[in-house]
Formats: structure tokens, C-alpha cells, sequence
């Protein structure tokens, strides 16, 4: 045992004097975000969830004249952030309001989700263990769009909870394998309920350039999250055990000299 807590005690201060990569700062919504290590890196992939959003997956950021587009059963605002394509780039946060039409670009809507709604969409919708994607709605012109980024924030402690391609001037173009309005052609995925507060407010945010035609959107899709494997509970317990045993050295050793 006092070999192990001196190992898992050396590798707490090997991590102690690691230096970490740097954060990551973006502007959005008029101040500044910061992409640390808490922030998860979201995934992109082009496989094509089933159910149409709005009606089985409630929608998050949309484009003008989505057909039945507010989910009034989950009570699930969105943005009809106007696309009707041409535009150079579209920036928009998500709202909870049932069809914001009035959101200006790069502006944080007065009232957004919380902690509570989106744990109860996500399971709504068939999320296992809290697991969600952004499933993203291409229209276009047979030429490729570029989604700039997308980011889920906490709103209550401003903090970055997810992000997509956080560089600088980095994008990925996406052209739609089946053209149309309802379905997702590509998705986000990593996302999970397993950290959100009940009480606390949420928004997305997402920008595009060079959209040729309209409208696109993001919603919600469902997933399985993972949980801890029983091996990595097992370090993370080692880990605290080594933390409380430096605790009690430094107390102990403290009375000694006190004696």
C-alpha cells in the first residue's frame, strides 16, 4: 500500500509541474470564452441519425420556414435565426423561446434552456446515460458550406462546456449527401447531461460561412454516453487516496514541530 500511494504520489506532482496547454480564448456574444481542459472536444461525424427534427428531435439553431419546427410538447424554444441563403456567415446562440425570430447575430437570448430542460429533452428523445448529439441539417447548392464552429456554454458560470474546431479561421465545408429539409446529414457528437446543473442556464452557438442556400439547422439527436469504467474509478479513488495521505504527512508533520 505505501508503495502504491508513493507512486500515485509522484505522479501527482509529475502533473503538478507539467505545464498545460494553453486556453483558448474566443469571443462570443460580446465577451470573452475560455476553452480549458475542462472542455470537451466535440467529434464530427457524417453517419445520419433516424427521426426528423421538431417532430422527434426538438431543434436548437434553424433557418426560416422549417416545417412544424416548434416542439410545443417539449416546451423546446429555438432560433429561426432567417437564413434564406446568400449569407457570408451566419453566428447565432440558440434561445428558449418557442420560435425566436427577433435574435440579432452573435447576441445571447434573454431566455435560454436550463439544467432541468435539457436533462428531461435529452431523455425525452431516447439519450442513454444523458447522451446527446447536434445533428446539423445541410441545404445547399450542390456547393460545400463551412461550419466555422460550435460551442455549448454555461451561461450561469461562463464557462465552455463543449466545443467544435475552437482554432482560429479553421472550418470544415459540408455538402449535404441527401439534399433537403428535415435530416440531419452530418453530426456533433460527444455531448452529455452527466454535468449540467438543474438550476443553471444553458445556450449553443454556432456559425457557418458561405451559405449558398436555406435553410440549415442543428437539434438534438440522441446517444449512449459512457460511464467510468470500473478502472478508472479505481485510479481516481488511488488518487484521492494519495491526496489525503500528502494531507495527513503535512499535518502530522506539523504537529511534530510544533511539539
Amino acid at each position: 500500500m505505501r508503495k502504491l500511494l508513493m507512486a500515485t504520489t509522484a505522479l501527482l506532482c509529475l502533473g503538478a509541474v507539467t505545464p498545460a496547454k494553453a486556453d483558448i480564448i474566443r469571443p462570443l456574444g460580446g465577451s470573452n470564452w475560455t476553452i480549458g481542459a475542462g472542455a470537451t472536444l466535440l467529434d464530427f461525424s457524417t453517419a445520419q441519425p433516424p427521426g426528423q427534427h421538431s417532430t422527434q428531435n426538438p431543434c436548437i439553431i434553424c433557418g426560416v420556414n422549417q416545417p412544424n419546427q416548434t416542439n410545443t410538447v417539449l416546451g423546446f424554444g429555438y432560433t429561426d435565426f432567417g437564413n434564406t441563403g446568400n449569407l457570408n456567415t451566419a453566428a447565432f446562440f440558440s434561445s428558449g423561446i418557442l420560435r425566436d425570430t427577433v435574435l440579432g447575430q452573435d447576441t445571447i437570448s434573454a431566455v435560454n434552456y436550463s439544467g432541468a430542460q435539457l436533462i428531461a429533452a435529452v431523455a425525452a428523445i431516447g439519450g442513454v446515460n444523458g447522451g446527446f448529439n447536434i445533428g446539423i441539417d445541410v441545404n445547399d447548392t450542390n456547393k460545400p458550406q463551412t461550419l466555422e464552429s460550435f460551442f455549448f456554454l454555461d451561461l450561469t458560470d461562463h464557462v465552455v462546456l463543449a466545443a467544435f474546431l475552437p482554432d482560429i479561421n479553421d472550418g470544415i465545408d459540408l455538402l449535404a449527401p441527401s439534399n433537403g429539409t428535415g435530416f440531419a446529414d452530418f453530426q456533433l457528437t460527444g455531448l452529455s447531461t452527466s454535468r449540467l446543473v438543474a438550476n443553471h442556464q444553458y445556450a449553443f452557438f454556432a456559425r457557418m460561412t458561405n451559405l449558398n442556400d436555406g435553410p440549415d439547422s442543428f437539434f438534438l439527436t440522441p446517444s449512449v454516453a459512457a460511464v467510468p469504467e470500473l478502472s478508472t474509478w479505481a485510479m481516481m479513488i488511488v488518487g484521492f487516496a494519495g491526496l489525503g495521505f500528502l494531507g495527513y504527512r503535512k499535518q502530522n508533520g506539523a504537529a511534530i514541530r510544533l511539539a
